[in-house]
């Protein structure tokens, strides 16, 4: 946590609960959060509850934040077998939530959506606690709809959002989508650096999001002799152990000719050299999660965007984009290697397109600093004065 002003360390401290994740989309508001809360050295203790093997328990790890497991059951659209058991784990998960809230007694709850945010909520309204729901995506996905009749606020990422049904007396805000702050301070010259990038050709990044996207993967790999004659690539391929394609890309750079092969870099993942990447980047290509469409809004970045089929929430997100003049957005069953190739090279060589494309993400973001908008609210609803007033 960060040092606090003697005025401010004498304040009551505010106890909040996170909880959220599942995936990066869904853990990355509650870090841009607490750096908020951080930044303007508000004193607070917290505590977060997830599920027992997600991204989110990595993050809290990573970051010192005291952590607690709860049973959670994925919340389907669509029939499957595994419906019944999983929606039997949701009261498991709120039974043992109840006594987590009750130990820790917090001032409020932030649950940025998904299904491992429910059980949480619900318990917190059992206690009369009250609860912020975040939506990141351009649709309501259906955690956030349960969550709403639970919640006191819900924050939505897009004016557009059909609002939620919310409880007698709760409030819905349109808050945009808090990205990590850091993400705002790359510099290029240090992406150059450690990846012995030229200045003279366009950069490609290329990302499938935490897991890597196996389709686009395959894409790439097809396009890289032809694409490398266009852009550099740095490749965000996922971990190897779930798609297999790092060793694969790794094994065709190998095989390209030194000129060719330096253009070229794939890794699993990416860390803090992810803001210089951005600083970096040309164009993005990649799917349309909540985490991604926010970062290359947020930070103007002309992008192609390729939705996960089915996910009806980064579709939206992607024609969102698409509709601002900030992206091209091509369906998964349209993805070839030729029509990557063609894509990019036009893009490439059109810098007065990527720069009104640039401009079209920026304005497309539509909101001051979310992560501020989320923190006041989450201090208006503790209730508490020291932080109110």
């Amino acid at each position: 946590m960060a040092r606090q002003s003697t005025t401010q360390a004498q304040r009551t401290p505010v106890r909040i609960v996170f909880t959220g994740g599942g995936t990066g989309g869904h853990v990355s508001p509650i870090l841009a959060v607490i750096d908020e809360l951080n930044a303007r050295r508000i004193a607070f203790e917290s505590l977060w509850v997830g599920s027992k093997h997600g991204a989110e328990r990595d993050a809290a790890e990573e970051h010192r934040i005291p952590y607690a497991a709860v049973s959670v059951g994925k919340l389907r659209r669509y029939v499957s077998l595994r419906t019944i058991p999983d929606a039997a784990r949701v009261p498991l998960g709120v039974a043992q939530s109840l006594p987590l809230l009750r130990r820790f007694q917090p001032h409020v709850i932030f649950s940025t959506g998904g299904y491992v945010g429910v059980p949480a909520v619900i318990a917190g309204r059992l206690l009369r606690i009250p609860s912020l729901t975040h939506e990141q995506t351009a649709v309501l996905g259906l955690a956030t709809r349960i969550n709403a009749r639970f919640s006191h606020c819900v924050a939505l990422s897009h004016e557009r959002t059909p609002h939620p049904k919310v409880i007698s007396g709760g409030s819905v805000i349109v808050s945009g989508n808090p990205i990590r702050s850091w993400l705002r301070d790359g510099e290029a010259s240090r992406a150059h650096c450690r990846f012995r990038l030229t200045p003279d050709l366009p950069l490609l990044y290329v990302t499938g999001g935490a897991q890597g996207a196996l389709a686009i993967n395959d894409a790439v790999a097809e396009a890289l002799p032809e694409l490398l004659q266009i852009v550099q690539v740095i490749h965000q391929t996922g971990p190897n152990e779930l798609n297999g394609s790092f060793e694969k890309l790794a094994g065709i750079r190998s095989s390209l000719s030194d000129c060719l092969g330096d253009r070229y870099h794939p890794t699993e993942r990416t860390g803090s050299e992810l803001a210089d990447i951005y600083a970096a980047t040309d164009i993005v290509l990649g799917r349309s999660g909540a985490g991604t469409a926010s970062e290359i809004a947020a930070l103007g970045l002309p992008s192609i965007l390729i939705p996960l089929p089915g996910a009806i929430e980064q579709l939206a997100n992607a024609r969102l984009l698409e509709a601002a003049g900030a992206a091209l957005v091509i369906e998964q069953g349209d993805l070839t290697p030729q029509r990557l190739v063609y894509e990019v090279r036009a893009l490439s060589k059109d810098s007065a397109s990527r720069s009104a494309m640039a401009n079209a993400a920026r304005v497309s973001s539509g909101h001051g600093d979310p992560a501020a908008s989320i923190v006041d609210e989450l201090l208006r609803l503790t209730g508490i004065p020291d932080w109110t007033d």
